[in-house]
């Protein structure tokens, strides 16, 4: 049988996924790799590393599958968006460590970009906001402080434009292409245009002639190298982001269709269908995936802190030592007991998107204990997708039937049971967990003919649990109010001078 392989570079770790034709996992391997805080709100990685991790997962998983039998049709990729690299592209080797999306160093350059009046321009083209979040303002700041030079060997690019140069040759003839997925959430891709914007690069300094080339989400971007992709020759087929690979993986093939990932933070996507819809308040406008010449668009609200909130209480207050246990302690009370986490922990995304928020925690007591902690932590997760999903709603008009979820903290039955109560609507859990990387094999396997379009895709999938409401609405509207006040309590917390 054929089998597509999946590289998902996320934030904190690589998986490699194969994925046979009947859209069921075969094989996977995982690694992580080290997060690095050189000042408070600066998160960086090193590219190198990630490369070395791509490389250790996608051999242990060729080497399942030979054994098994199974050839390899194709090759997607999905990463963790705007995290952004510069590299020579004579010696192959970054310039800089990469800056993450969720790095804050850049909040005082946007808010001098929105004090000048340019964010309504800058929304118009992009569809989204003038915040750090985004690779723009990273981009700057790497040519100006970063010690950057803009000259004819520079190379920048998202994680994925990283991994395909690297993996269809490097210094060799690496292919340096991206898609819009992608693109769409640099600042400098115009929605209207489909194209890089000149207007854009020149608002943040970037030479677009360092940028990659732009190519269609699911197609034939090159063909690996065996010396660089551990001993795979195989077509490199399909590209996305992870959130969009997330909504192409869970079949959210139609307009209206909406999911959300519980990962490193909570992305909530909506299809919105191929006609670019106008900006909506307090959410983003992206491009879903392009397959052809037909491009597909979303709206966007991006949680920047969920499941980094139980890693920040295992190892930075150590009250949990493992996040598996999150689930079982958090199901071990009743409730909260009056306690409210808002794990603004680098700055609120969607809705609010307020940079200078921090984390807060209210409502602590002698009774409180560490699982009351944890429920806390989990029962946010939920309150922050439904205020997106609020802001959805306002902006289309479109009330959702179903959210879909995934993600790994999507295997808490409480999580999932909370979410449908707190949303007021059925919540479907894929039984296939690591839908980013399903997505980018969908898209792969498609261009390669493994499946024949995102008919074929939605016919494969299915859920292995389902979550009515079951909540009093009055009980959560007091639990919605209860959430907002922590949350008005949280921003603007940080100086500006001091970010």
């Amino acid at each position: 049988m054929d089998v597509v392989l999946a590289i998902d570079a996320g934030t904190t770790g690589v998986r490699t996924l194969a994925v046979g034709a009947d859209a069921r996992p075969v094989a996977a391997a995982y690694r992580e790799f080290t997060q690095h805080f050189p000042r408070p709100g600066w998160v960086e990685h090193d590219a190198d590393e990630i490369l070395v991790a791509v490389l250790a997962t996608l051999a242990d998983v060729h080497r399942s599958v030979t054994d098994a039998g199974h050839t390899v049709a194709a090759l997607g990729i999905t990463d963790q968006r705007e995290t952004v690299v510069a590299w020579d592209r004579r010696t192959g080797r970054p310039r800089h460590r990469a800056i993450v999306w969720q790095d804050r160093r850049t909040a005082a350059t946007c808010e001098r970009l929105r004090a000048e009046g340019h964010e309504p321009f800058v929304r118009a083209r992009t569809g989204l906001l003038l915040d750090p979040y985004f690779s723009a303002t990273k981009l700057g700041w790497l040519l100006t402080d970063g010690g950057v030079t803009a000259d004819a060997d520079l190379l920048v690019g998202t994680i994925d434009a990283w991994l395909t140069w690297n993996l269809t040759g490097g210094p060799d003839g690496g292919v340096h292409a991206t898609e819009p997925s992608n693109a769409s959430r640099t600042l400098c891709y115009d929605l209207n245009t489909r194209d890089w914007s000149d207007d854009l690069c020149a608002l943040f300094g970037v030479p677009r002639a360092a940028l990659p080339e732009l190519r269609p989400s699911s197609g034939r971007f090159g063909v690996t190298s065996p010396e660089r992709a551990a001993g795979l020759a195989v077509p490199l087929s399909g590209v996305a982001g992870d959130q969009q690979a997330s909504l192409f993986g869970q079949a959210c093939t139609e307009p209206g269709m909406t999911k959300n990932t519980y990962g490193t933070g909570s992305f909530v996507l909506m299809n919105v269908g191929d006609t670019l819809p106008a900006p909506a308040d307090g959410v983003l406008t992206t491009v879903a995936w392009q397959i052809g010449d037909v491009v597909t668009y979303a709206l966007e609200g991006a949680v920047f802190v969920t499941g980094a909130a139980l890693q920040w209480l295992r190892d930075g207050l150590g009250i949990i030592a493992d996040a598996a246990e999150a689930g079982p302690l958090a199901a071990s009370v009743p409730d909260t007991g009056g306690v409210v986490f808002v794990p603004a922990l680098t700055g609120l995304g969607a809705p609010a998107w307020d940079p200078y928020a921090r984390g807060t925690i209210v409502g602590i007591t002698r009774g409180t204990t560490r699982a009351h902690l944890v429920r806390a932590a989990v029962e946010a997760m939920a309150w922050q997708t439904r205020d997106v999903v609020d802001a959805m709603t306002a902006a289309t008009g479109r009330t959702i039937r179903a959210l879909r979820v995934d993600g790994g903290a999507s295997a808490m039955d409480l999580l999932c049971a909370f979410q449908a109560d707190v949303l007021g609507v059925e919540v479907r859990r894929s039984a296939v967990r690591e839908t980013t990387a399903l997505g980018a094999a969908f898209l792969a396997g498609i261009a390669e003919g493994v499946w024949d379009g995102p008919v074929d895709v939605a016919a494969h999938w299915h859920d292995d649990g389902r979550f009515l409401p079951t909540a009093d609405p009055n009980v959560v509207a007091d639990g919605l109010a209860q959430w907002h006040r922590a949350v008005e309590r949280s921003l603007g917390w940080a100086d500006v001078a001091a970010d």
